[in-house]
């Protein structure tokens, strides 16, 4: 808990102040800490950044690990990793996130950056084909769909601020109904617009 506490404080400085503005210094004394004990729990700046874009990502690794066993349809079990997704960002690691993999990062820190990144293209791919494939998606350019979704929500991470307006859970939730209208097929589409321009025949007629 302490650890995690490190990281958070860590990834709030970073997305305030920026990454070469901050000090561990600063995160001590936010901390109410010496200096050693964050030597403690990390041995420099470079892998505090580096853990808080691990810690941001783990929602939606977890999230796409639990669809896997899930029987619900493909757009269904899509909308769970990008509400995951979406939440991730708008939280204190949204900044981390997205700019990490640009800082003065090692080469092994930065290449295991892209690896989970590409772990998580990869398996909202899976999603759109599974959804594709069971008629809850229309069909779609995978790849183009899957870029598109995460350009999106990772320029979140660019605008939003907490207590300001929604919370992180209302923005998942706005970007999730935006992309499942456009994901739904065009049939349901037509049907859900029908349902909602027929005349309610309980008023009669004026």
């Amino acid at each position: 808990m302490k650890r995690d506490a490190v990281i958070q404080v860590a990834a709030q400085f970073f997305a305030h102040h920026g990454y070469h503005n901050t000090s561990l210094d600063d995160i001590a004394k936010a901390l109410d800490v010496s200096k050693p004990t964050i030597y403690y729990y990390v041995p420099n700046k470079e892998q505090l950044l580096f853990e808080c874009f691990v810690a941001g990502l783990e929602p939606i690794r977890t999230a796409l690990r639990d669809v896997k066993v899930s029987k619900e349809p493909g757009r269904e079990r899509l909308n769970t990793v990008l509400r995951q997704y979406a939440q991730a960002v708008a939280s204190d690691y949204g900044w981390c996130m997205v700019i990490a993999e640009h800082q003065d990062l090692s080469p092994s820190m930065s290449s295991h950056i892209r690896t989970l990144k590409v772990e998580i293209d990869q398996g909202i791919r899976r999603l759109l084909r599974e959804g594709v494939k069971d008629g809850s998606i229309q069909p779609c350019d995978v790849k183009m769909t899957a870029f598109a979704m995460a350009g999106a929500l990772n320029w979140i991470a660019h605008w939003y601020r907490a207590n300001q307006g929604m919370t992180a859970p209302q923005i998942a939730d706005a970007f999730v109904t935006i992309f499942e209208e456009g994901l739904r097929p065009r049939a349901a589409r037509r049907k859900s617009a029908t349902r909602s321009t027929r005349p309610d025949s309980s008023k009669g007629l004026s």
